[in-house]
């Protein structure tokens, strides 16, 4: 059982989040411990209605949405596996646990999350491990490297989905297949979304960083059939994410750059989500 240091490269990025993250992690903030140290990313309840909203169940909730990726990906042991956005490692960890003989590698273009991800998982059950710090848009391994590629809510913040599906398209191996998470909007009005991007994407950017959620499902077919793969499976999951937004209010203004703004757009996705405009989608691609 092996686990590679980190590749340091010349990768940066703007999360702000991730910064405030990171240092009330550093801190030793019990609560955000409990609440980030393991995933960064949205929540799944099988019954939204019995939701605690507490911090501990969020944690659970957020390791069940891991699950659920995991599920429609269907990785078996001894496979080659690529998590890119791995964050804080909590997705690799948990295959390290579920499965054998893995070669692992989780990506990430900030250097810190990937010492926390190292230090979070203890490999087992002869799986291997490889940290890389590098730009999801530009893969740094060999073509047909990996049977399974996991991106969990991850890919808003990559510069371009299309470069992205498109590196993802040359390192899957046949019959490979990627899957990931993301909010996806039904539709797209072009002058209207332009409008609200000058009102609100500032906001959003000094919570976020850069991201892009214009992607619809039509463009993700598109994208990825540009790329060489198509669209295999799509579970929608909205209804039994919603309780995050209730879970997140009341930290939400510990870990905001700009806790007011941070609050606005809480509240702005989680609207646009309960009105049926945004969806959180499942979604996995298998090669043409």
């Amino acid at each position: 059982m092996t686990q590679e240091t980190p590749d340091i490269a010349p990768a940066t990025w703007d999360l702000p989040y991730f910064d405030h993250i990171l240092t009330l992690l550093g801190d030793g903030d019990s609560e955000v411990i409990e609440f980030f140290g393991r995933h960064v990313h949205w929540g799944y309840w099988p019954d939204p209605t019995r939701a605690a909203g507490s911090v501990r169940n969020y944690a659970e909730a957020a390791e069940r949405l891991t699950q659920a990726v995991l599920a429609a990906a269907k990785i078996r042991s001894g496979q080659r596996v690529l998590d890119v956005g791995c964050g804080f490692g909590g997705t690799l960890d948990l295959l390290n646990q579920r499965h054998s003989r893995l070669g692992l590698v989780g990506l990430n273009i900030d250097l810190r999350q990937l010492f926390r991800a190292r230090a979070q998982c203890v490999l087992q059950n002869e799986n291997r491990l490889a940290l890389v710090a590098a730009d999801a848009c530009l893969l740094p391994f060999r073509d047909k490297s990996f049977d399974q590629v996991l991106c969990v809510e991850a890919v808003f913040h990559f510069s371009s989905r299309t470069k992205f599906f498109a590196e993802v398209g040359r390192v899957l191996a046949p019959g490979g297949r990627l899957t990931l998470c993301d909010f996806v909007p039904r539709f797209v009005v072009p002058w209207l979304w332009d409008f609200l991007d000058r009102r609100f994407k500032p906001m959003v950017t000094r919570l976020f960083g850069h991201n892009d959620a214009r992607c619809t499902l039509a463009d993700y077919r598109r994208v990825a059939r540009s790329c060489g793969l198509r669209l295999d499976r799509r579970l929608d999951v909205t209804r039994h994410t919603m309780p995050t937004y209730r879970a997140l209010r009341p930290l939400i203004r510990r870990i905001a750059p700009d806790p007011d703004g941070a609050e606005e757009v809480i509240r702005r996705v989680e609207f646009a989500s309960r009105i049926g405009l945004l969806r959180y989608l499942i979604l996995s691609f298998r090669p043409r």
